[in-house]
């Protein structure tokens, strides 16, 4: 058997606290059915932590034991310390893949990481969505038909203000006539980021089969596969070469 991968599923754990619907839906916080959903998985070691642990639950430790972070986010972007956005991201350059889900677009290390404002268009209307798949030969499409249905969604819309994705897997369509980029691929250093719309806190979106195995699907994705050698060395300075050698 393969060698398991280690993800560390995130949550800022705030609106199951103060949103009587959110609670209602996710009594134990939307990580903890992430969690569970990810650890169907035999593949997959699965730990959570939550922005109000010490070091927002991403310790140097914890972060050298990830191989997939997955960040959800929303109330409180502005409260995650800058030198826990400084640590993510290096782990990132480093080859820890990233899954950003929903509101976390606004997350600070997302933005470092697209060096843009991330802002874009919404409505919450309760409405149909279709994430069409567009790219079906990529592996975080596996096992999908043409498109997923979600009957009661929050819009996002365009102009999302991101870099061109470097994949891009899902497209959604509301019943407003928009249309949005929910499901884009980035490689930043060593490391692979994915972007996924679904997932407002009010509607079961966690709770959906075809949302968790898309996540599932992301996770296998963003897992480095390179040589492990080189992570402990990037980001930092660079190692000295000896001179060139010319024959005379």
């Amino acid at each position: 058997m393969s060698k398991q991968i280690r993800v560390t599923v995130w949550n800022e754990f705030r609106h199951e606290q103060k949103n009587e619907v959110c609670r209602a839906l996710y009594p134990q916080g939307m990580h903890a059915v992430i969690a569970a959903a990810l650890q169907q998985d035999p593949q997959l070691s699965v730990r959570t932590a939550t922005l109000d642990e010490p070091e927002h639950g991403l310790t140097t430790e914890v972060l050298d034991q990830t191989d997939v972070l997955t960040w959800w986010g929303h109330l409180a972007h502005h409260e995650v310390s800058d030198e826990i956005v400084d640590r993510v991201q290096q782990r990132v350059l480093a080859g820890m893949g990233l899954i950003v889900l929903h509101s976390g677009h606004f997350a600070k290390v997302f933005k470092r990481l697209m060096g843009t404002s991330c802002s874009l268009r919404w409505r919450e209307a309760a409405e149909k969505e279709r994430l069409w798949v567009v790219n079906p030969s990529h592996p975080i499409a596996a096992g999908f038909g043409p498109y997923i249905e979600l009957p009661q969604t929050e819009m996002y819309g365009e102009h999302f203000d991101i870099p061109a994705p470097d994949d891009l897997v899902f497209v959604s369509w509301f019943e407003g006539g928009e249309v949005f980029r929910s499901g884009c691929c980035f490689n930043r250093g060593l490391g692979k980021i994915f972007y996924f719309r679904p997932g407002h806190e009010t509607y079961p979106i966690y709770h959906n089969a075809e949302v968790m195995q898309v996540i599932r699907n992301a996770v296998h994705w963003a897992a480095f596969a390179g040589n492990d050698a080189v992570i402990p060395f990037y980001g930092k300075c660079c190692e000295p070469l000896e001179p060139l050698k010319v024959r005379e």
